[in-house]
């Protein structure tokens, strides 16, 4: 046997699977000696003893100590390596694969509280911000502006996110900063000073079969690798895109909330404009407080609220669609865009931004990644809000199209008297959800960016037990609480913070 430091006998280590002989207590507590992996009954003297010679008085001497060393060892079990435990690969360990029913219903209802809240809000706002500069003239601006939303949901959130862009995460990591650790992994492409020497030795890279796919890969990793340029236009484009999930977090709470807010205007007739800002700043600050309870306990407290939210929005759908006519339908057909830009080509283009305005907080779904899995945030999209967005969206064309002069306040007035300050209330409430969708994204995007070191380091709350990449940020909760309160006290109006939030 090896002598090691301080006079204790130093032992070979096992895999970390495998049952070993530890020595108890003391400075050699953690000595090891190898066992077998079925679990057989080999003892450390009979390992010795395998590895000794003949019948020497030398081999009699080293018999003994193994005799007395054996009497201090104690069976121990498989040891999880920390590795191993980082990489989920200890059973036992919470896996976020694996999901009961019962679990994959509470998982839905946290992503639609944490994840699609912004998107879900966008009703309250696009028609309003889309013809708040040009006066409807007729029924086929109606169905070109609304054949512009339903492609813009179909191309940007579907195809573009949902198919394609939750695919590229980094072990469950989303936005930019994932993507830029992603690329700096497989290809010598990094031009931040924060990689350690034994990082090349970790890789993701498979063996492939040589195909076209991977020959034309190898060639954009060697142009990337050996172009100093296309470095510096990788880091300033994932710093760019950064900056704007910021603003866009600071943009969609005061959006959101004060659309909700202006619906008292609807149903009050005596509200006016400085009341709806002082309510949306005290809604504003309710909501950044509660941030610090973190995102399991409070998307699941707020998620049945955003489903009763989508199912409202389907259901005001139906209803108008049963009322004014299912002639919208016929904007599931694109040549009504190319008929809108033809016949009105100012308006069609000024319209855009409110446009954009349906697809706002998207980056949620791809930044918010490592709080949920990649098929939960999926299976939400495709099967609950994107069906509920359309029929939104239907619906209130069909008001529009028998209320041509009524482009304002669509989605309120667009509600039935009866369930008016239910929906109302509802409303109010999706909106003050949607809002943690860019904070929550927000605060895995800034923690990514310190791990790369492009951002200074802040405390980090972990808020829950399963979920690593579930995290509370202080400092960067109550800066975009300031910002949103200076926002909404700058604009004051909606029409001008949804100019701002589609340009």
């Amino acid at each position: 046997m090896e002598s090691g430091s301080g006079g204790c006998r130093r032992l070979r280590k096992t895999e970390s699977a495998e049952m070993r002989w530890v020595v108890p207590g003391g400075a050699c507590e953690e000595d090891e000696i190898e066992s077998s992996d079925d679990g057989g009954t080999d003892t450390p003297a009979a390992a010795s003893g395998s590895r000794g010679g003949g019948g020497s008085d030398d081999d009699d001497g080293g018999y003994e100590e193994d005799e007395m060393l054996r009497q201090r060892l104690v069976r121990t079990g498989p040891r999880a390596d920390s590795f191993d435990v980082e990489a989920l690969d200890v059973p036992g360990v919470y896996r976020h694969q694996e999901f009961t029913i019962g679990r994959s219903i509470v998982l839905t209802l946290q992503t639609l509280g944490v994840v699609f809240g912004d998107v879900g809000t966008s009703p309250l706002y696009t028609f309003d911000v889309m013809f708040n500069k040009y006066p409807i003239t007729t029924k086929e601006d109606v169905l070109g502006a609304l054949s512009l939303v339903i492609y813009t949901l179909i191309l940007i959130p579907f195809l573009k996110y949902t198919m394609i862009v939750l695919w590229g995460n980094d072990d469950g990591e989303g936005g930019t900063f994932a993507l830029y650790s992603l690329i700096c992994r497989n290809a010598k492409a990094s031009l931040l000073p924060n990689q350690l020497p034994s990082d090349t030795r970790i890789s993701s890279f498979n063996l492939k079969v040589p195909s076209v796919e991977l020959e034309r890969s190898l060639k954009i990793k060697e142009r990337l690798e050996t172009s100093s340029m296309l470095k510096k236009l990788l880091l300033m484009l994932v710093l760019f895109g950064t900056s704007m999930v910021i603003a866009d977090g600071v943009v969609t709470p005061a959006m959101s909330v004060m659309s909700a807010v202006n619906g008292l205007k609807v149903g009050i007739s005596s509200v006016n404009e400085g009341e709806v800002v002082m309510i949306t700043v005290a809604f504003l600050i309710v909501l950044f407080s509660l941030q610090r309870f973190g995102t399991s306990k409070v998307g699941l407290a707020v998620g049945p609220a955003l489903f009763i939210w989508f199912c409202c929005l389907a259901g005001i759908g139906i209803y108008n669609i049963r009322i004014y006519g299912s002639q919208v339908l016929h904007a599931f057909n694109p040549l009504y865009i190319y008929y809108y830009f033809e016949r009105n080509p100012t308006q069609a283009w000024m319209s855009l931004g409110g446009c954009l305005l349906c697809a706002t907080g998207l980056e949620a779904m791809f930044a918010d990644l490592c709080y949920f899995s990649v098929r939960s945030v999926q299976l939400t999209f495709v099967f609950l809000v994107l069906p509920c967005l359309l029929l939104g969206y239907l619906g209130q064309a069909a008001f529009l199209m028998e209320n041509l002069t009524q482009s304002q306040q669509v989605f309120f007035l667009s509600i039935p008297s009866q369930a008016f300050w239910p929906v109302v209330f509802i409303a109010t409430l999706a909106a003050l959800i949607a809002s943690r969708a860019m904070t929550t994204a927000i605060f895995s995007t800034i923690k990514q960016a310190t791990a790369l070191g492009c951002f200074p380091r802040l405390k980090i709350i972990h808020t829950s037990r399963k979920f690593m990449g579930q995290i509370y940020i202080p400092v960067m909760n109550w800066f975009l609480l300031v910002s949103c309160l200076a926002f909404v006290t700058v604009f004051g109006s909606i029409n001008e913070i949804g100019n701002a939030y589609g340009t």
